[in-house]
């Protein structure tokens, strides 16, 4: 379903540039990526989040692991 926005000709006429800048035809090709981008950003933001909360358990359960580097060099030298 098709909405219309009422913006001011000057905003229209910056997000214009700014989607020919970026190579897109028109500003609803710009605002589609935008809100893709968006939720994309979100999505890597909840994975680093993620990320840090099990780290953060392990920590809490483990302590702090050895580096393991040197193990891994005399592994190898074998």
């Amino acid at each position: 379903m098709a909405r219309t926005l009422r913006i001011s000709n000057a905003l229209h006429a910056r997000l214009q540039a700014a989607a020919r800048a970026r190579g897109f035809d028109s500003v609803e090709q710009l605002l589609d990526v935008w809100q893709s981008e968006e939720v994309e950003l979100r999505r890597r933001e909840e994975a680093v989040h993620q990320i840090d909360a099990l780290r953060e358990h392990l920590f809490t359960v483990y302590g702090e692991m050895a580096d393991s580097t040197a193990l891994v060099c005399e592994d190898r030298a074998r």
